[in-house]
């Protein structure tokens, strides 16, 4: 029915049928869109609608709205549906959106809501907030089913069947012993293929690919990028089997780790988005702005220094944009190759010397053939040789410091445990300005007398 409606056009077919009491039609729309849009059509929906939207929902649709939706939205529902349809829908929650959604709130609060689903799931929730933020634990549900050592095949599938409707993942069954400990993992194709009267013992891989409780989350999504895995599964420090870890998850994890390193490198180092307001905006990005700011000045106090130098040569000018420009682009390139770099994997002295090399190998393939073209530029233009060596020497020497620059730094602020991320663009870029004008104004001063 939707297939061929654009988005504003089923947001009107649902306002419709929300305004003619049109319960069949109304699920027949939306039987046709994915959680993630059914989200979008109810925060495109006029508030006056939005009740009952929520009462034409089932459990099932009302959990998955639940889950697309910024934490401040989902409070909102909750306090709609009252206390009877909020605990069902918080009981068919994942855990780790649960936890998510419970983070940050009033002791009080979180006792109200927990207090609303079984038992298991409360204990289990409230075991995953006592691990720090952005670790393994955080992020763990216990939607996953566990096979003990002893069952046969047979016994394992028909566990499948009776837990199918509450496990998040069926791909990995995991085995464990009498005290939980991971022994194993085994797929559901290999169940599928085997013989039902083998043991589970005889078919299960017994070197498990796994993440302890305490494992930073980026670590976490290397594994499962490393290895494809759909999920992972989560131990305590004695391999008690305590949780899982979905691939959902983890594409969740380095989509804001990602927006995080964006944020330092365009220098607010906090979230802003389409709803952060504007005074609040403007006060995240301020302190880096009037750090760049003082800095900035500096290297206007160095043109003001060479002010002789300019007048008595025009033509220096033209080229100084050009210079810092280019200068402080390659430091930022350099730059994200480093943080890229450092996100996918851990850099050893080895390695740290051989990248260092291979970007001042760079820096030096790109300034010979940038500053060769710039020198016949110049000399072409101003028919002044002298000139074209002035610029393109400074640009040669520039673009690798330039290179080095970008390299270097987040690799100092890294090996003394910093996030490389907050070496930001516009920084490097200002230090690369300040050096790219000394180096220009000082050899055009040096070679003053031929240049005029």
């Amino acid at each position: 029915m939707t297939t061929l409606l654009r988005e504003d056009e089923i947001t009107l077919a649902l306002i419709k049928s929300l305004k003619e009491g049109k319960l069949t039609e109304f699920q027949e729309i939306l039987d046709e869109l994915q959680p993630y849009d059914m989200a979008i059509q109810y925060r495109h929906l006029p508030d006056k609608h939005r009740n009952k939207f929520l009462l034409y929902l089932s459990i099932r649709q009302l959990t998955e709205l639940m889950q697309e939706l910024p934490k401040i939205e989902q409070i909102d529902i909750l306090q709609k549906l009252g206390v009877e349809k909020s605990s069902k829908v918080l009981d068919r929650m994942d855990n780790d959106d649960l936890a998510l959604l419970l983070a940050d709130l009033e002791p009080e609060r979180i006792e109200e809501l927990l207090s609303q689903i079984n038992q298991d799931d409360s204990k289990f929730v409230q075991s995953t907030m006592t691990y720090p933020p952005e670790t393994a634990g955080r992020l763990m549900n216990n939607r996953y089913v566990w096979i003990p050592r002893h069952y046969t095949i047979r016994d394992a599938i028909d566990k499948i069947k009776h837990f199918a409707e509450l496990a998040e993942y069926l791909n990995y069954l995991y085995i464990v012993d009498e005290d939980k400990k991971l022994l194993g993992v085994v797929s559901y194709k290999d169940l599928i293929l085997g013989n039902l009267d083998d043991r589970i013992e005889e078919v299960m891989y017994k070197r498990v690919v796994k993440a302890d409780v305490l494992m930073d989350q980026e670590d976490v999504a290397q594994i499962i990028s490393r290895y494809d895995f759909v999920t992972l599964p989560i131990v305590e420090n004695d391999n008690t089997l305590a949780g899982i870890i979905t691939i959902d998850d983890v594409i969740d994890v380095v989509m804001q780790e990602a927006n995080e390193d964006i944020e330092k490198l365009s220098a607010s180092g906090k979230s802003i988005d389409f709803n952060t307001p504007a005074w609040t905006a403007a006060y995240r990005r301020l302190p880096w702005l009037i750090l760049l700011l003082f800095i900035g000045l500096f290297s206007g106090s160095i043109i003001s220094r060479f002010e002789n130098t300019l007048q008595t040569v025009v033509a220096l000018t033209f080229f100084m944009p050009l210079i810092a420009g280019m200068t402080g682009n390659t430091g930022t390139q350099s730059l994200s190759v480093v943080v890229r770099g450092l996100a996918s994997q851990k850099l050893d002295f080895k390695q740290t010397i051989k990248l260092i090399i291979r970007e001042l190998w760079v820096g030096i393939i790109i300034g010979v053939i940038c500053s060769v073209l710039i020198l016949l530029i110049a000399y072409v233009w101003q028919g002044n040789l002298v000139l074209g060596i002035v610029v393109g020497g400074t640009l040669l020497m520039t673009l690798i410091i330039g290179t080095l620059a970008g390299t270097i730094i987040p690799l100092i602020l890294y090996r003394f445990n910093i996030d490389p991320a907050v070496a930001s663009g516009p920084l490097i870029t200002t230090i690369n300005d300040i050096l790219s004008l000394l180096i220009y104004f000082g050899m055009a001063t040096l070679f003053i007398s031929q240049l005029m």
